[in-house]
């Protein structure tokens, strides 16, 4: 109960949900060594913003620590588009590497998606080239989007059945959005669900949203949802934030959770599976290459 009396919502928090894909991922790396491989995760660092190298960093760490070898490339902010594509050529080519993540941002003055359709498909840790958009789209094998995917993983870890139920989505992104609507309407026991993707350019959104048995919050508008946009007792993902500095401004307003049933945390939910989905991809990249998959 809180303070005031109401009843607050049971917690989805993301990180036992990504020990438990972590420790997957750590098996698959012990059987991948002793078959004589080495997975290799590198990745690549365009410029010198703090928060960028630092999240490199923590990648970097969980790699040594599931067994991964992790090859580092850290380019000038004054790189050029092409000494970016002549590093991904290079991951491209070597066979030791299986996996390839392009920290983003990059400076203004590159092209992400550029960047990113130069990086082989198989190898991209992502899931967002577009080559492995298109195989999600058609349902077949392939990276899965990191964040989308790690929300899927998070719904059945909680017991929170999606198969038949409404879920309403709001937002539309590229990294989120689109991609989740897609995963969550596939034909499987964790999915399977009726899905709305709405958006703020849609007048009366909360018409949707308050009807939702699962929302999931993908604005990136900070505290867009309100406990008014909320079904009582529905099930509240919250997806999409914004970074103001270092500070991380949700979409979901933390009173929500006097009106939901089940909600993440506003730290510490959909985030821990994101990253834990990178390895997931990352490994799964090494079997494929490897013949071991």
């Amino acid at each position: 109960m809180s303070s005031s009396g109401t009843t607050t919502a049971r917690l989805l928090p993301g990180a036992p949900v990504a020990e438990q894909v972590l420790a997957e991922v750590a098996e698959s790396v012990v059987a991948l060594r002793a078959a004589g491989v080495t997975p290799a995760l590198a990745t690549v660092l365009v410029g010198d913003d703090d928060a960028s190298a630092g999240y490199i960093r923590i990648k970097q760490r969980q790699a040594a620590e599931l067994g991964f070898v992790s090859p580092h490339v850290h380019l000038a902010a004054s790189a050029s588009q092409a000494d970016l594509h002549a590093v991904l050529a290079d991951f491209n080519a070597d066979k030791a590497v299986h996996g390839v993540l392009v920290q983003y941002p990059i400076p203004g003055h590159l092209d992400y998606d550029r960047a990113l359709a130069e990086l082989d498909p198989d190898k991209d840790v992502d899931g967002m080239h577009p080559v492995n958009m298109g195989r999600l789209a058609l349902g077949l094998p392939g990276p899965l989007p990191c964040t989308p995917a790690g929300i899927e993983a998070l719904l059945a870890f909680h017991g929170v059945p999606v198969a038949g139920r409404e879920v309403v989505i709001l937002g539309r992104g590229a990294t989120l959005g689109r991609p989740l609507a897609m995963l969550l309407a596939q034909k499987r026991p964790t999915a399977n669900a009726a899905v709305t993707v709405v958006h703020t350019g849609v007048p009366d959104w909360a018409r949707y949203t308050r009807r939702a048995e699962i929302l999931v919050a993908a604005a990136g508008v900070p505290g867009i949802i309100q406990p008014e946009h909320v079904r009582p007792g529905g099930v509240v993902i919250g997806g999409g934030v914004r970074y103001e500095g270092r500070r991380l401004l949700p979409d979901v307003d933390e009173s929500c959770a006097e009106v939901a049933g089940a909600i993440t945390p506003r730290v510490g939910g959909v985030g821990p599976t994101t990253v834990a989905m990178l390895f997931r991809n990352a490994v799964r990249a090494a079997q494929r290459a490897s013949g071991l998959g």
